[in-house]
């Protein structure tokens, strides 16, 4: 699982008027700031949502990403250097743990909040100068080095981000509110989820990517002269077995939707 965060710029804030680093500074209080929460194998956006660069919302994201969960699942999580998501993530994936004496004699240790056992968390950090990474450092928060990379080695895979650093140029390519240098600046909150709920469900079940099509098991014929059909486009939901097709835009579009459950007495 890799979470990550990415500002979005509104119209209080003048494009061009300030700097790229200067912005961070101003928007590190900004309630405007994307976090997002995905499944690198099956590319699947699992949350997405907007508010504060606090712990707050780092606690609320990491709720919403346990809650979609399968009971007793604690993926790898990866993310950047923000600590608010290691308090975040000891929150939800912590328990009791009563401490063994150091002394014969002596009271008993407290209980401590301690996380789980199987729970594993790597940030990847990292340090630029003059608007170019110059270093970038591998921190174990909760678990080992080794435990982690014994995880990325069944997979050919190393400690990164890149999954959910690509996702979030997709989302700045496809949702006009966040994008870089446009003049389709979004104006409120409101309007900047509307914008994601409706990236979330074209990107989870509208758009097949490249990495996640499978084989044919014998080539189909294409209309003309063109070479046969070999692949089957997959999107993240099919990867996730949320369904077995491609949807088109309009299907979603249409979708009725249930009811949403209301309150007692409502």
């Amino acid at each position: 699982m890799q979470l990550d965060e990415l500002y979005a710029v509104l119209r209080d804030v003048k494009e061009g008027a300030i700097s790229e680093d200067e912005a961070i500074n101003r928007l590190e209080r900004s309630p405007d700031w994307v976090w997002t929460a995905m499944d690198p194998e099956s590319t699947l956006l699992l949350v997405i949502d907007v508010g504060t660069r606090t712990l707050a919302m780092a606690q609320r994201v990491v709720h919403q990403v346990v809650g979609v969960c399968a009971s007793g699942c604690v993926p790898l999580f990866l993310t950047d250097g923000l600590k608010d998501y290691g308090t975040a993530l000891l929150t939800h994936l912590g328990d009791w743990t009563q401490l063994e004496r150091r002394h014969d004699q002596g009271p008993r240790p407290k209980p401590r909040w301690m996380p789980l056992p199987q729970l594993l968390y790597a940030q990847v950090v990292k340090s630029s100068r003059r608007r170019r990474i110059v270093a970038v450092t591998h921190r174990v928060v909760f678990g080992t080095m080794k435990a982690v990379e014994q995880v990325f080695a069944a997979r050919g895979w190393k400690i990164n981000t890149a999954f959910v650093a690509r996702l979030n140029l997709d989302i700045r390519q496809r949702v006009a509110a966040v994008g870089r240098r446009v003049n389709t600046l979004c104006k409120g909150e409101d309007g900047l989820r509307q914008q994601l709920a409706l990236f979330q469900t074209y990107h989870n079940f509208c758009l097949p990517h490249a990495s996640l099509r499978q084989p044919l098991s014998q080539p189909l014929p294409t209309k003309g002269t063109g070479s046969a059909k070999q692949w089957r486009p997959c999107m993240p939901a099919m990867a996730a077995g949320l369904t077995d097709r491609v949807w088109t835009l309009r299907e979603v579009l249409l979708y009725r939707v249930p009811p949403w459950p209301q309150p007692a007495g409502v």
